[in-house]
């Protein structure tokens, strides 16, 4: 046989040698880390048992329960969010809290960037509608580092406390992207001021099976927060935060705040959350991961598109929610980040303090800059030995060296053990999201191994890139933003919120003028909202937010050139009587009606069959829809502006109904039968039709023009 012939069955032998001898690398440091995971699986179990043998057998034990902790008196709770880039989630997250909390005694504090107007919009237009809502600016462009963003809304927050007179018993930290549970903050209210630091559960939003990259989020963090963290705490006592869902006491910031010339949470570095936990740690501090079941309404997703939707109960912790990335490069850079601050820069920072069992979980958290690569060269190597395989039994690859692989040798042992090991984290991964997610998910976390492994190789390859440009060419890390998705109404499964709920929420009305106004509705049928108005307890603007918000529609702004434009197009007995405005069609060609509050069932379909199709709604101030109506009989001035807190002069109608002069009933069925063109005016309509007599019109009509030169004298 000649040499030429002889080259490539050497070579590929060569290679094969080459790759057993990678293989045997790979094979340690996977048993390596193989032995780190199966201790944390015996502890956590073998606590389980305990636990469960204690309890059960314990008379006295009871556990904590949802009744219990509503009992405690609220004490004071501030949450802080910081925002850069957030303009697409910040309003619904903020809407989304404020109607689910169930809890009063709080304030909001959403942390922007001066150079990050979309965003800076979006909260201002919250907090013109939320009373508990409050802007801080970090005073120079954006972005920086997460830390710095709360370390200014930290600031503000010790601000107002001097100019409320108030101290903030816990702060809690939340991101644009989370959805909370009601019982949150009594929860926090519950455990403060005994505990320092409290961390929840985070858990991602069940996603679609064939979402795979977003369903890696799934199943870690089911894992991760039902079993990882639940072992470190038990091992050490400390407590990393998750960077949401953290509360902490106001002895801790006050701590933190004085060894740090007033920057509690440290800006050189991405992952200020997990570093703040280990500081806080040090110093003594009392951190709980607190597991508290609770259930919570979800809508389960249909599989493979069968079946409608359904809304169930399910029972888990209480805990943060929230959407994670659903692309590969998105991903990879969130986690890239994760890495760069947990692994890299608190190695740099803070070396190996602590004890031997602080170092223990310092050395599984480090770890992963090294078995993540691992795991992929793995799948690499494993791979080619398949090829090679089969290419042996195809008789194409005949010459081979002695393999190190042999029967009984120690090798065997470890890829033997591998495999168990193996087996041991799937059976677990299934489990833990079988557990929250049902079975069918369960089994789809074991191909979504594969491709969170493929995820933590980039997002690893990623932070060593950034943290060498880091240390060899002083680059700096700044805040590497993810977009996030909001769930929408329906996957929230939330109810709807009565209008005095909604205010109540809010803290547009407190409590006692909410009752008293509900009790004049009782007695004169008015509308709840002009009586919040008219008793001045109650803006127009927030009125007009708040019935959007529980109707779930958008807003409108109207102006004389508007109403002018679209003039003619309905009857304007039509508009008077239903007290609502045409303005054009939407993108989709559908006509847009403007009203105060959301039409009837009734009047819906009676509009129906004018326009031939259903429009769609947009609600306005009742003043704007009131000067709409006057510009349209002829007032041209009708959109003249109001000074500061005027909300225009009411209808006539609406002042015969305000003063108890007519009853909504009757005034409503007399303009059913309204024709303007017929008619004339309405109040001579209403006298000549017997509803009211005329000088009880010719009062409110001077009572319209002494309100009118009031409003013209200011």
């Amino acid at each position: 046989m000649s040499a030429d012939s002889l080259f490539w069955p050497i070579f590929f032998a060569q290679y094969y040698s080459v790759l057993e001898s990678i293989g045997v690398v790979v094979a340690v440091l996977i048993m390596i880390s193989s032995f780190d995971d199966l201790f944390i699986d015996g502890w956590y179990w073998t606590r389980e048992i305990i636990r469960k043998f204690r309890f059960r057998n314990n008379d006295s034990y009871r556990p904590l329960t949802p009744e219990q902790i509503k009992e405690r008196e609220e004490q004071h709770l501030a949450i802080m969010v910081p925002a850069w880039l957030e303009y697409d989630v910040i309003a619904q997250m903020i809407e989304s809290m404020v109607a689910t909390l169930d809890y009063r005694n709080y304030t909001v504090f959403v942390g922007t960037y001066v150079n990050d107007h979309r965003t800076i919009e979006e909260v201002e237009r919250m907090r013109r509608r939320y009373k508990q809502l409050r802007r801080v600016e970090v005073p120079h462009d954006g972005p920086t580092c997460k830390a710095d963003c709360l370390n200014w809304v930290i600031q503000a927050i010790f601000l107002h406390e001097q100019q409320a007179g108030i101290e903030f018993a816990g702060v809690i930290l939340h991101d644009s992207e989370d959805v909370l549970h009601p019982l949150e903050l009594k929860f926090f209210n519950y455990l403060l001021p005994r505990k320092d630091m409290i961390q929840l559960p985070v858990a991602s939003l069940e996603r679609e099976w064939y979402e795979l990259v977003a369903g890696v989020y799934m199943d870690e963090f089911a894992e991760w927060h039902a079993k990882d963290l639940v072992v470190r705490e038990s091992v050490t006592g400390t407590v990393p935060s998750a960077g949401v869902g953290t509360c902490f006491s106001r002895r801790a910031l006050l701590a933190l705040a004085a060894i740090t010339d007033n920057q509690p949470f440290n800006t050189e570095s991405l992952t200020e959350d997990y570093d703040v936990g280990n500081r806080l740690a040090a110093m003594g501090m009392k951190a709980i991961f607190a597991v508290f079941p609770v259930d919570f309404v979800t809508r389960g997703r249909r599989w493979f598109g069968l079946g409608p939707d359904q809304e169930r109960v399910i029972r888990m912790p209480l805990c943060v929610r929230e959407f994670f990335p659903d692309t590969f490069r998105t991903s990879y850079r969130q986690k890239a980040r994760w890495v760069l601050g947990i692994s890299m820069q608190n190695w740099e920072q803070m070396g190996w303090r602590g004890s031997f069992a602080h170092k223990y979980l310092l050395f599984r958290d480090r770890k992963g800059i090294v078995t993540s690569i691992v795991s992929v060269v793995a799948y690499v190597l494993f791979f080619q030995f398949i090829l090679f395989y089969l290419a042996h039994l195809a008789g194409i690859w005949t010459m081979e060296f002695p393999s190190i692989f042999v029967e009984g040798s120690w090798l065997q042992w470890v890829a033997q053990f591998i495999l168990f090991a193996l087996a041991l984290r799937v059976i677990q991964r299934f489990y833990f999201v079988a557990r929250l997610y049902g079975w069918e998910h369960g089994l789809m976390s074991i191909p979504r191994m594969v491709v969170g492994n493929v995820i933590n190789f980039m997002a690893v390859c990623r932070a060593w890139k950034l943290f060498s440009g880091h240390m060899l060419m002083g680059k700096k890390m700044v805040w590497d933003k993810t977009m996030h998705d909001f769930p929408t109404t329906s996957q929230l499964v939330q109810k709807r919120q009565l209008l005095g709920e909604v205010l109540t929420a809010w803290q547009a009305v407190d409590a006692d003028k909410m009752n008293n106004a509900l009790e004049e509705r009782e007695k004169t049928h008015r509308p709840l909202g002009r009586i919040l108005i008219s008793n001045g307890w109650l803006d127009e603007e927030t009125l007009a937010e708040a019935i959007a918000f529980q109707s779930d529609l958008p807003r409108a702004n109207l102006d004389a050139e508007l109403i002018e434009k679209y003039a003619g197009y309905l009857p304007l007995e039509l508009c008077v009587r239903l007290r609502m405005l045409y303005i054009g069609n939407d993108m989709h060609n559908r006509p847009l009606v403007v009203v105060a509050a959301p039409l009837t069932q009734e009047e819906m379909q009676e509009v129906s069959i004018v326009f031939g199709q259903d429009p769609a709604l947009r609600i306005a101030r009742d003043s704007e829809i009131a000067a709409g109506l006057r510009f349209l009989r002829g007032e041209t001035d009708a959109f003249r502006p109001l000074p500061e807190g005027a909300t225009g002069v009411p209808l006539l109608g609406d002042l015969l109904i305000e003063r108890g002069l007519v009853r909504r009933e009757a005034f409503d069925a007399a303009m059913d039968a309204y024709r303007p063109e017929e008619h004339g005016r309405i109040g001579d309509y209403l006298v000549a039709s017997g509803v009211i007599e005329r000088h009880v019109i010719e009062q409110v009509v001077e009572e319209q023009r002494r309100l009118r030169a009031a409003q013209e004298s200011h």
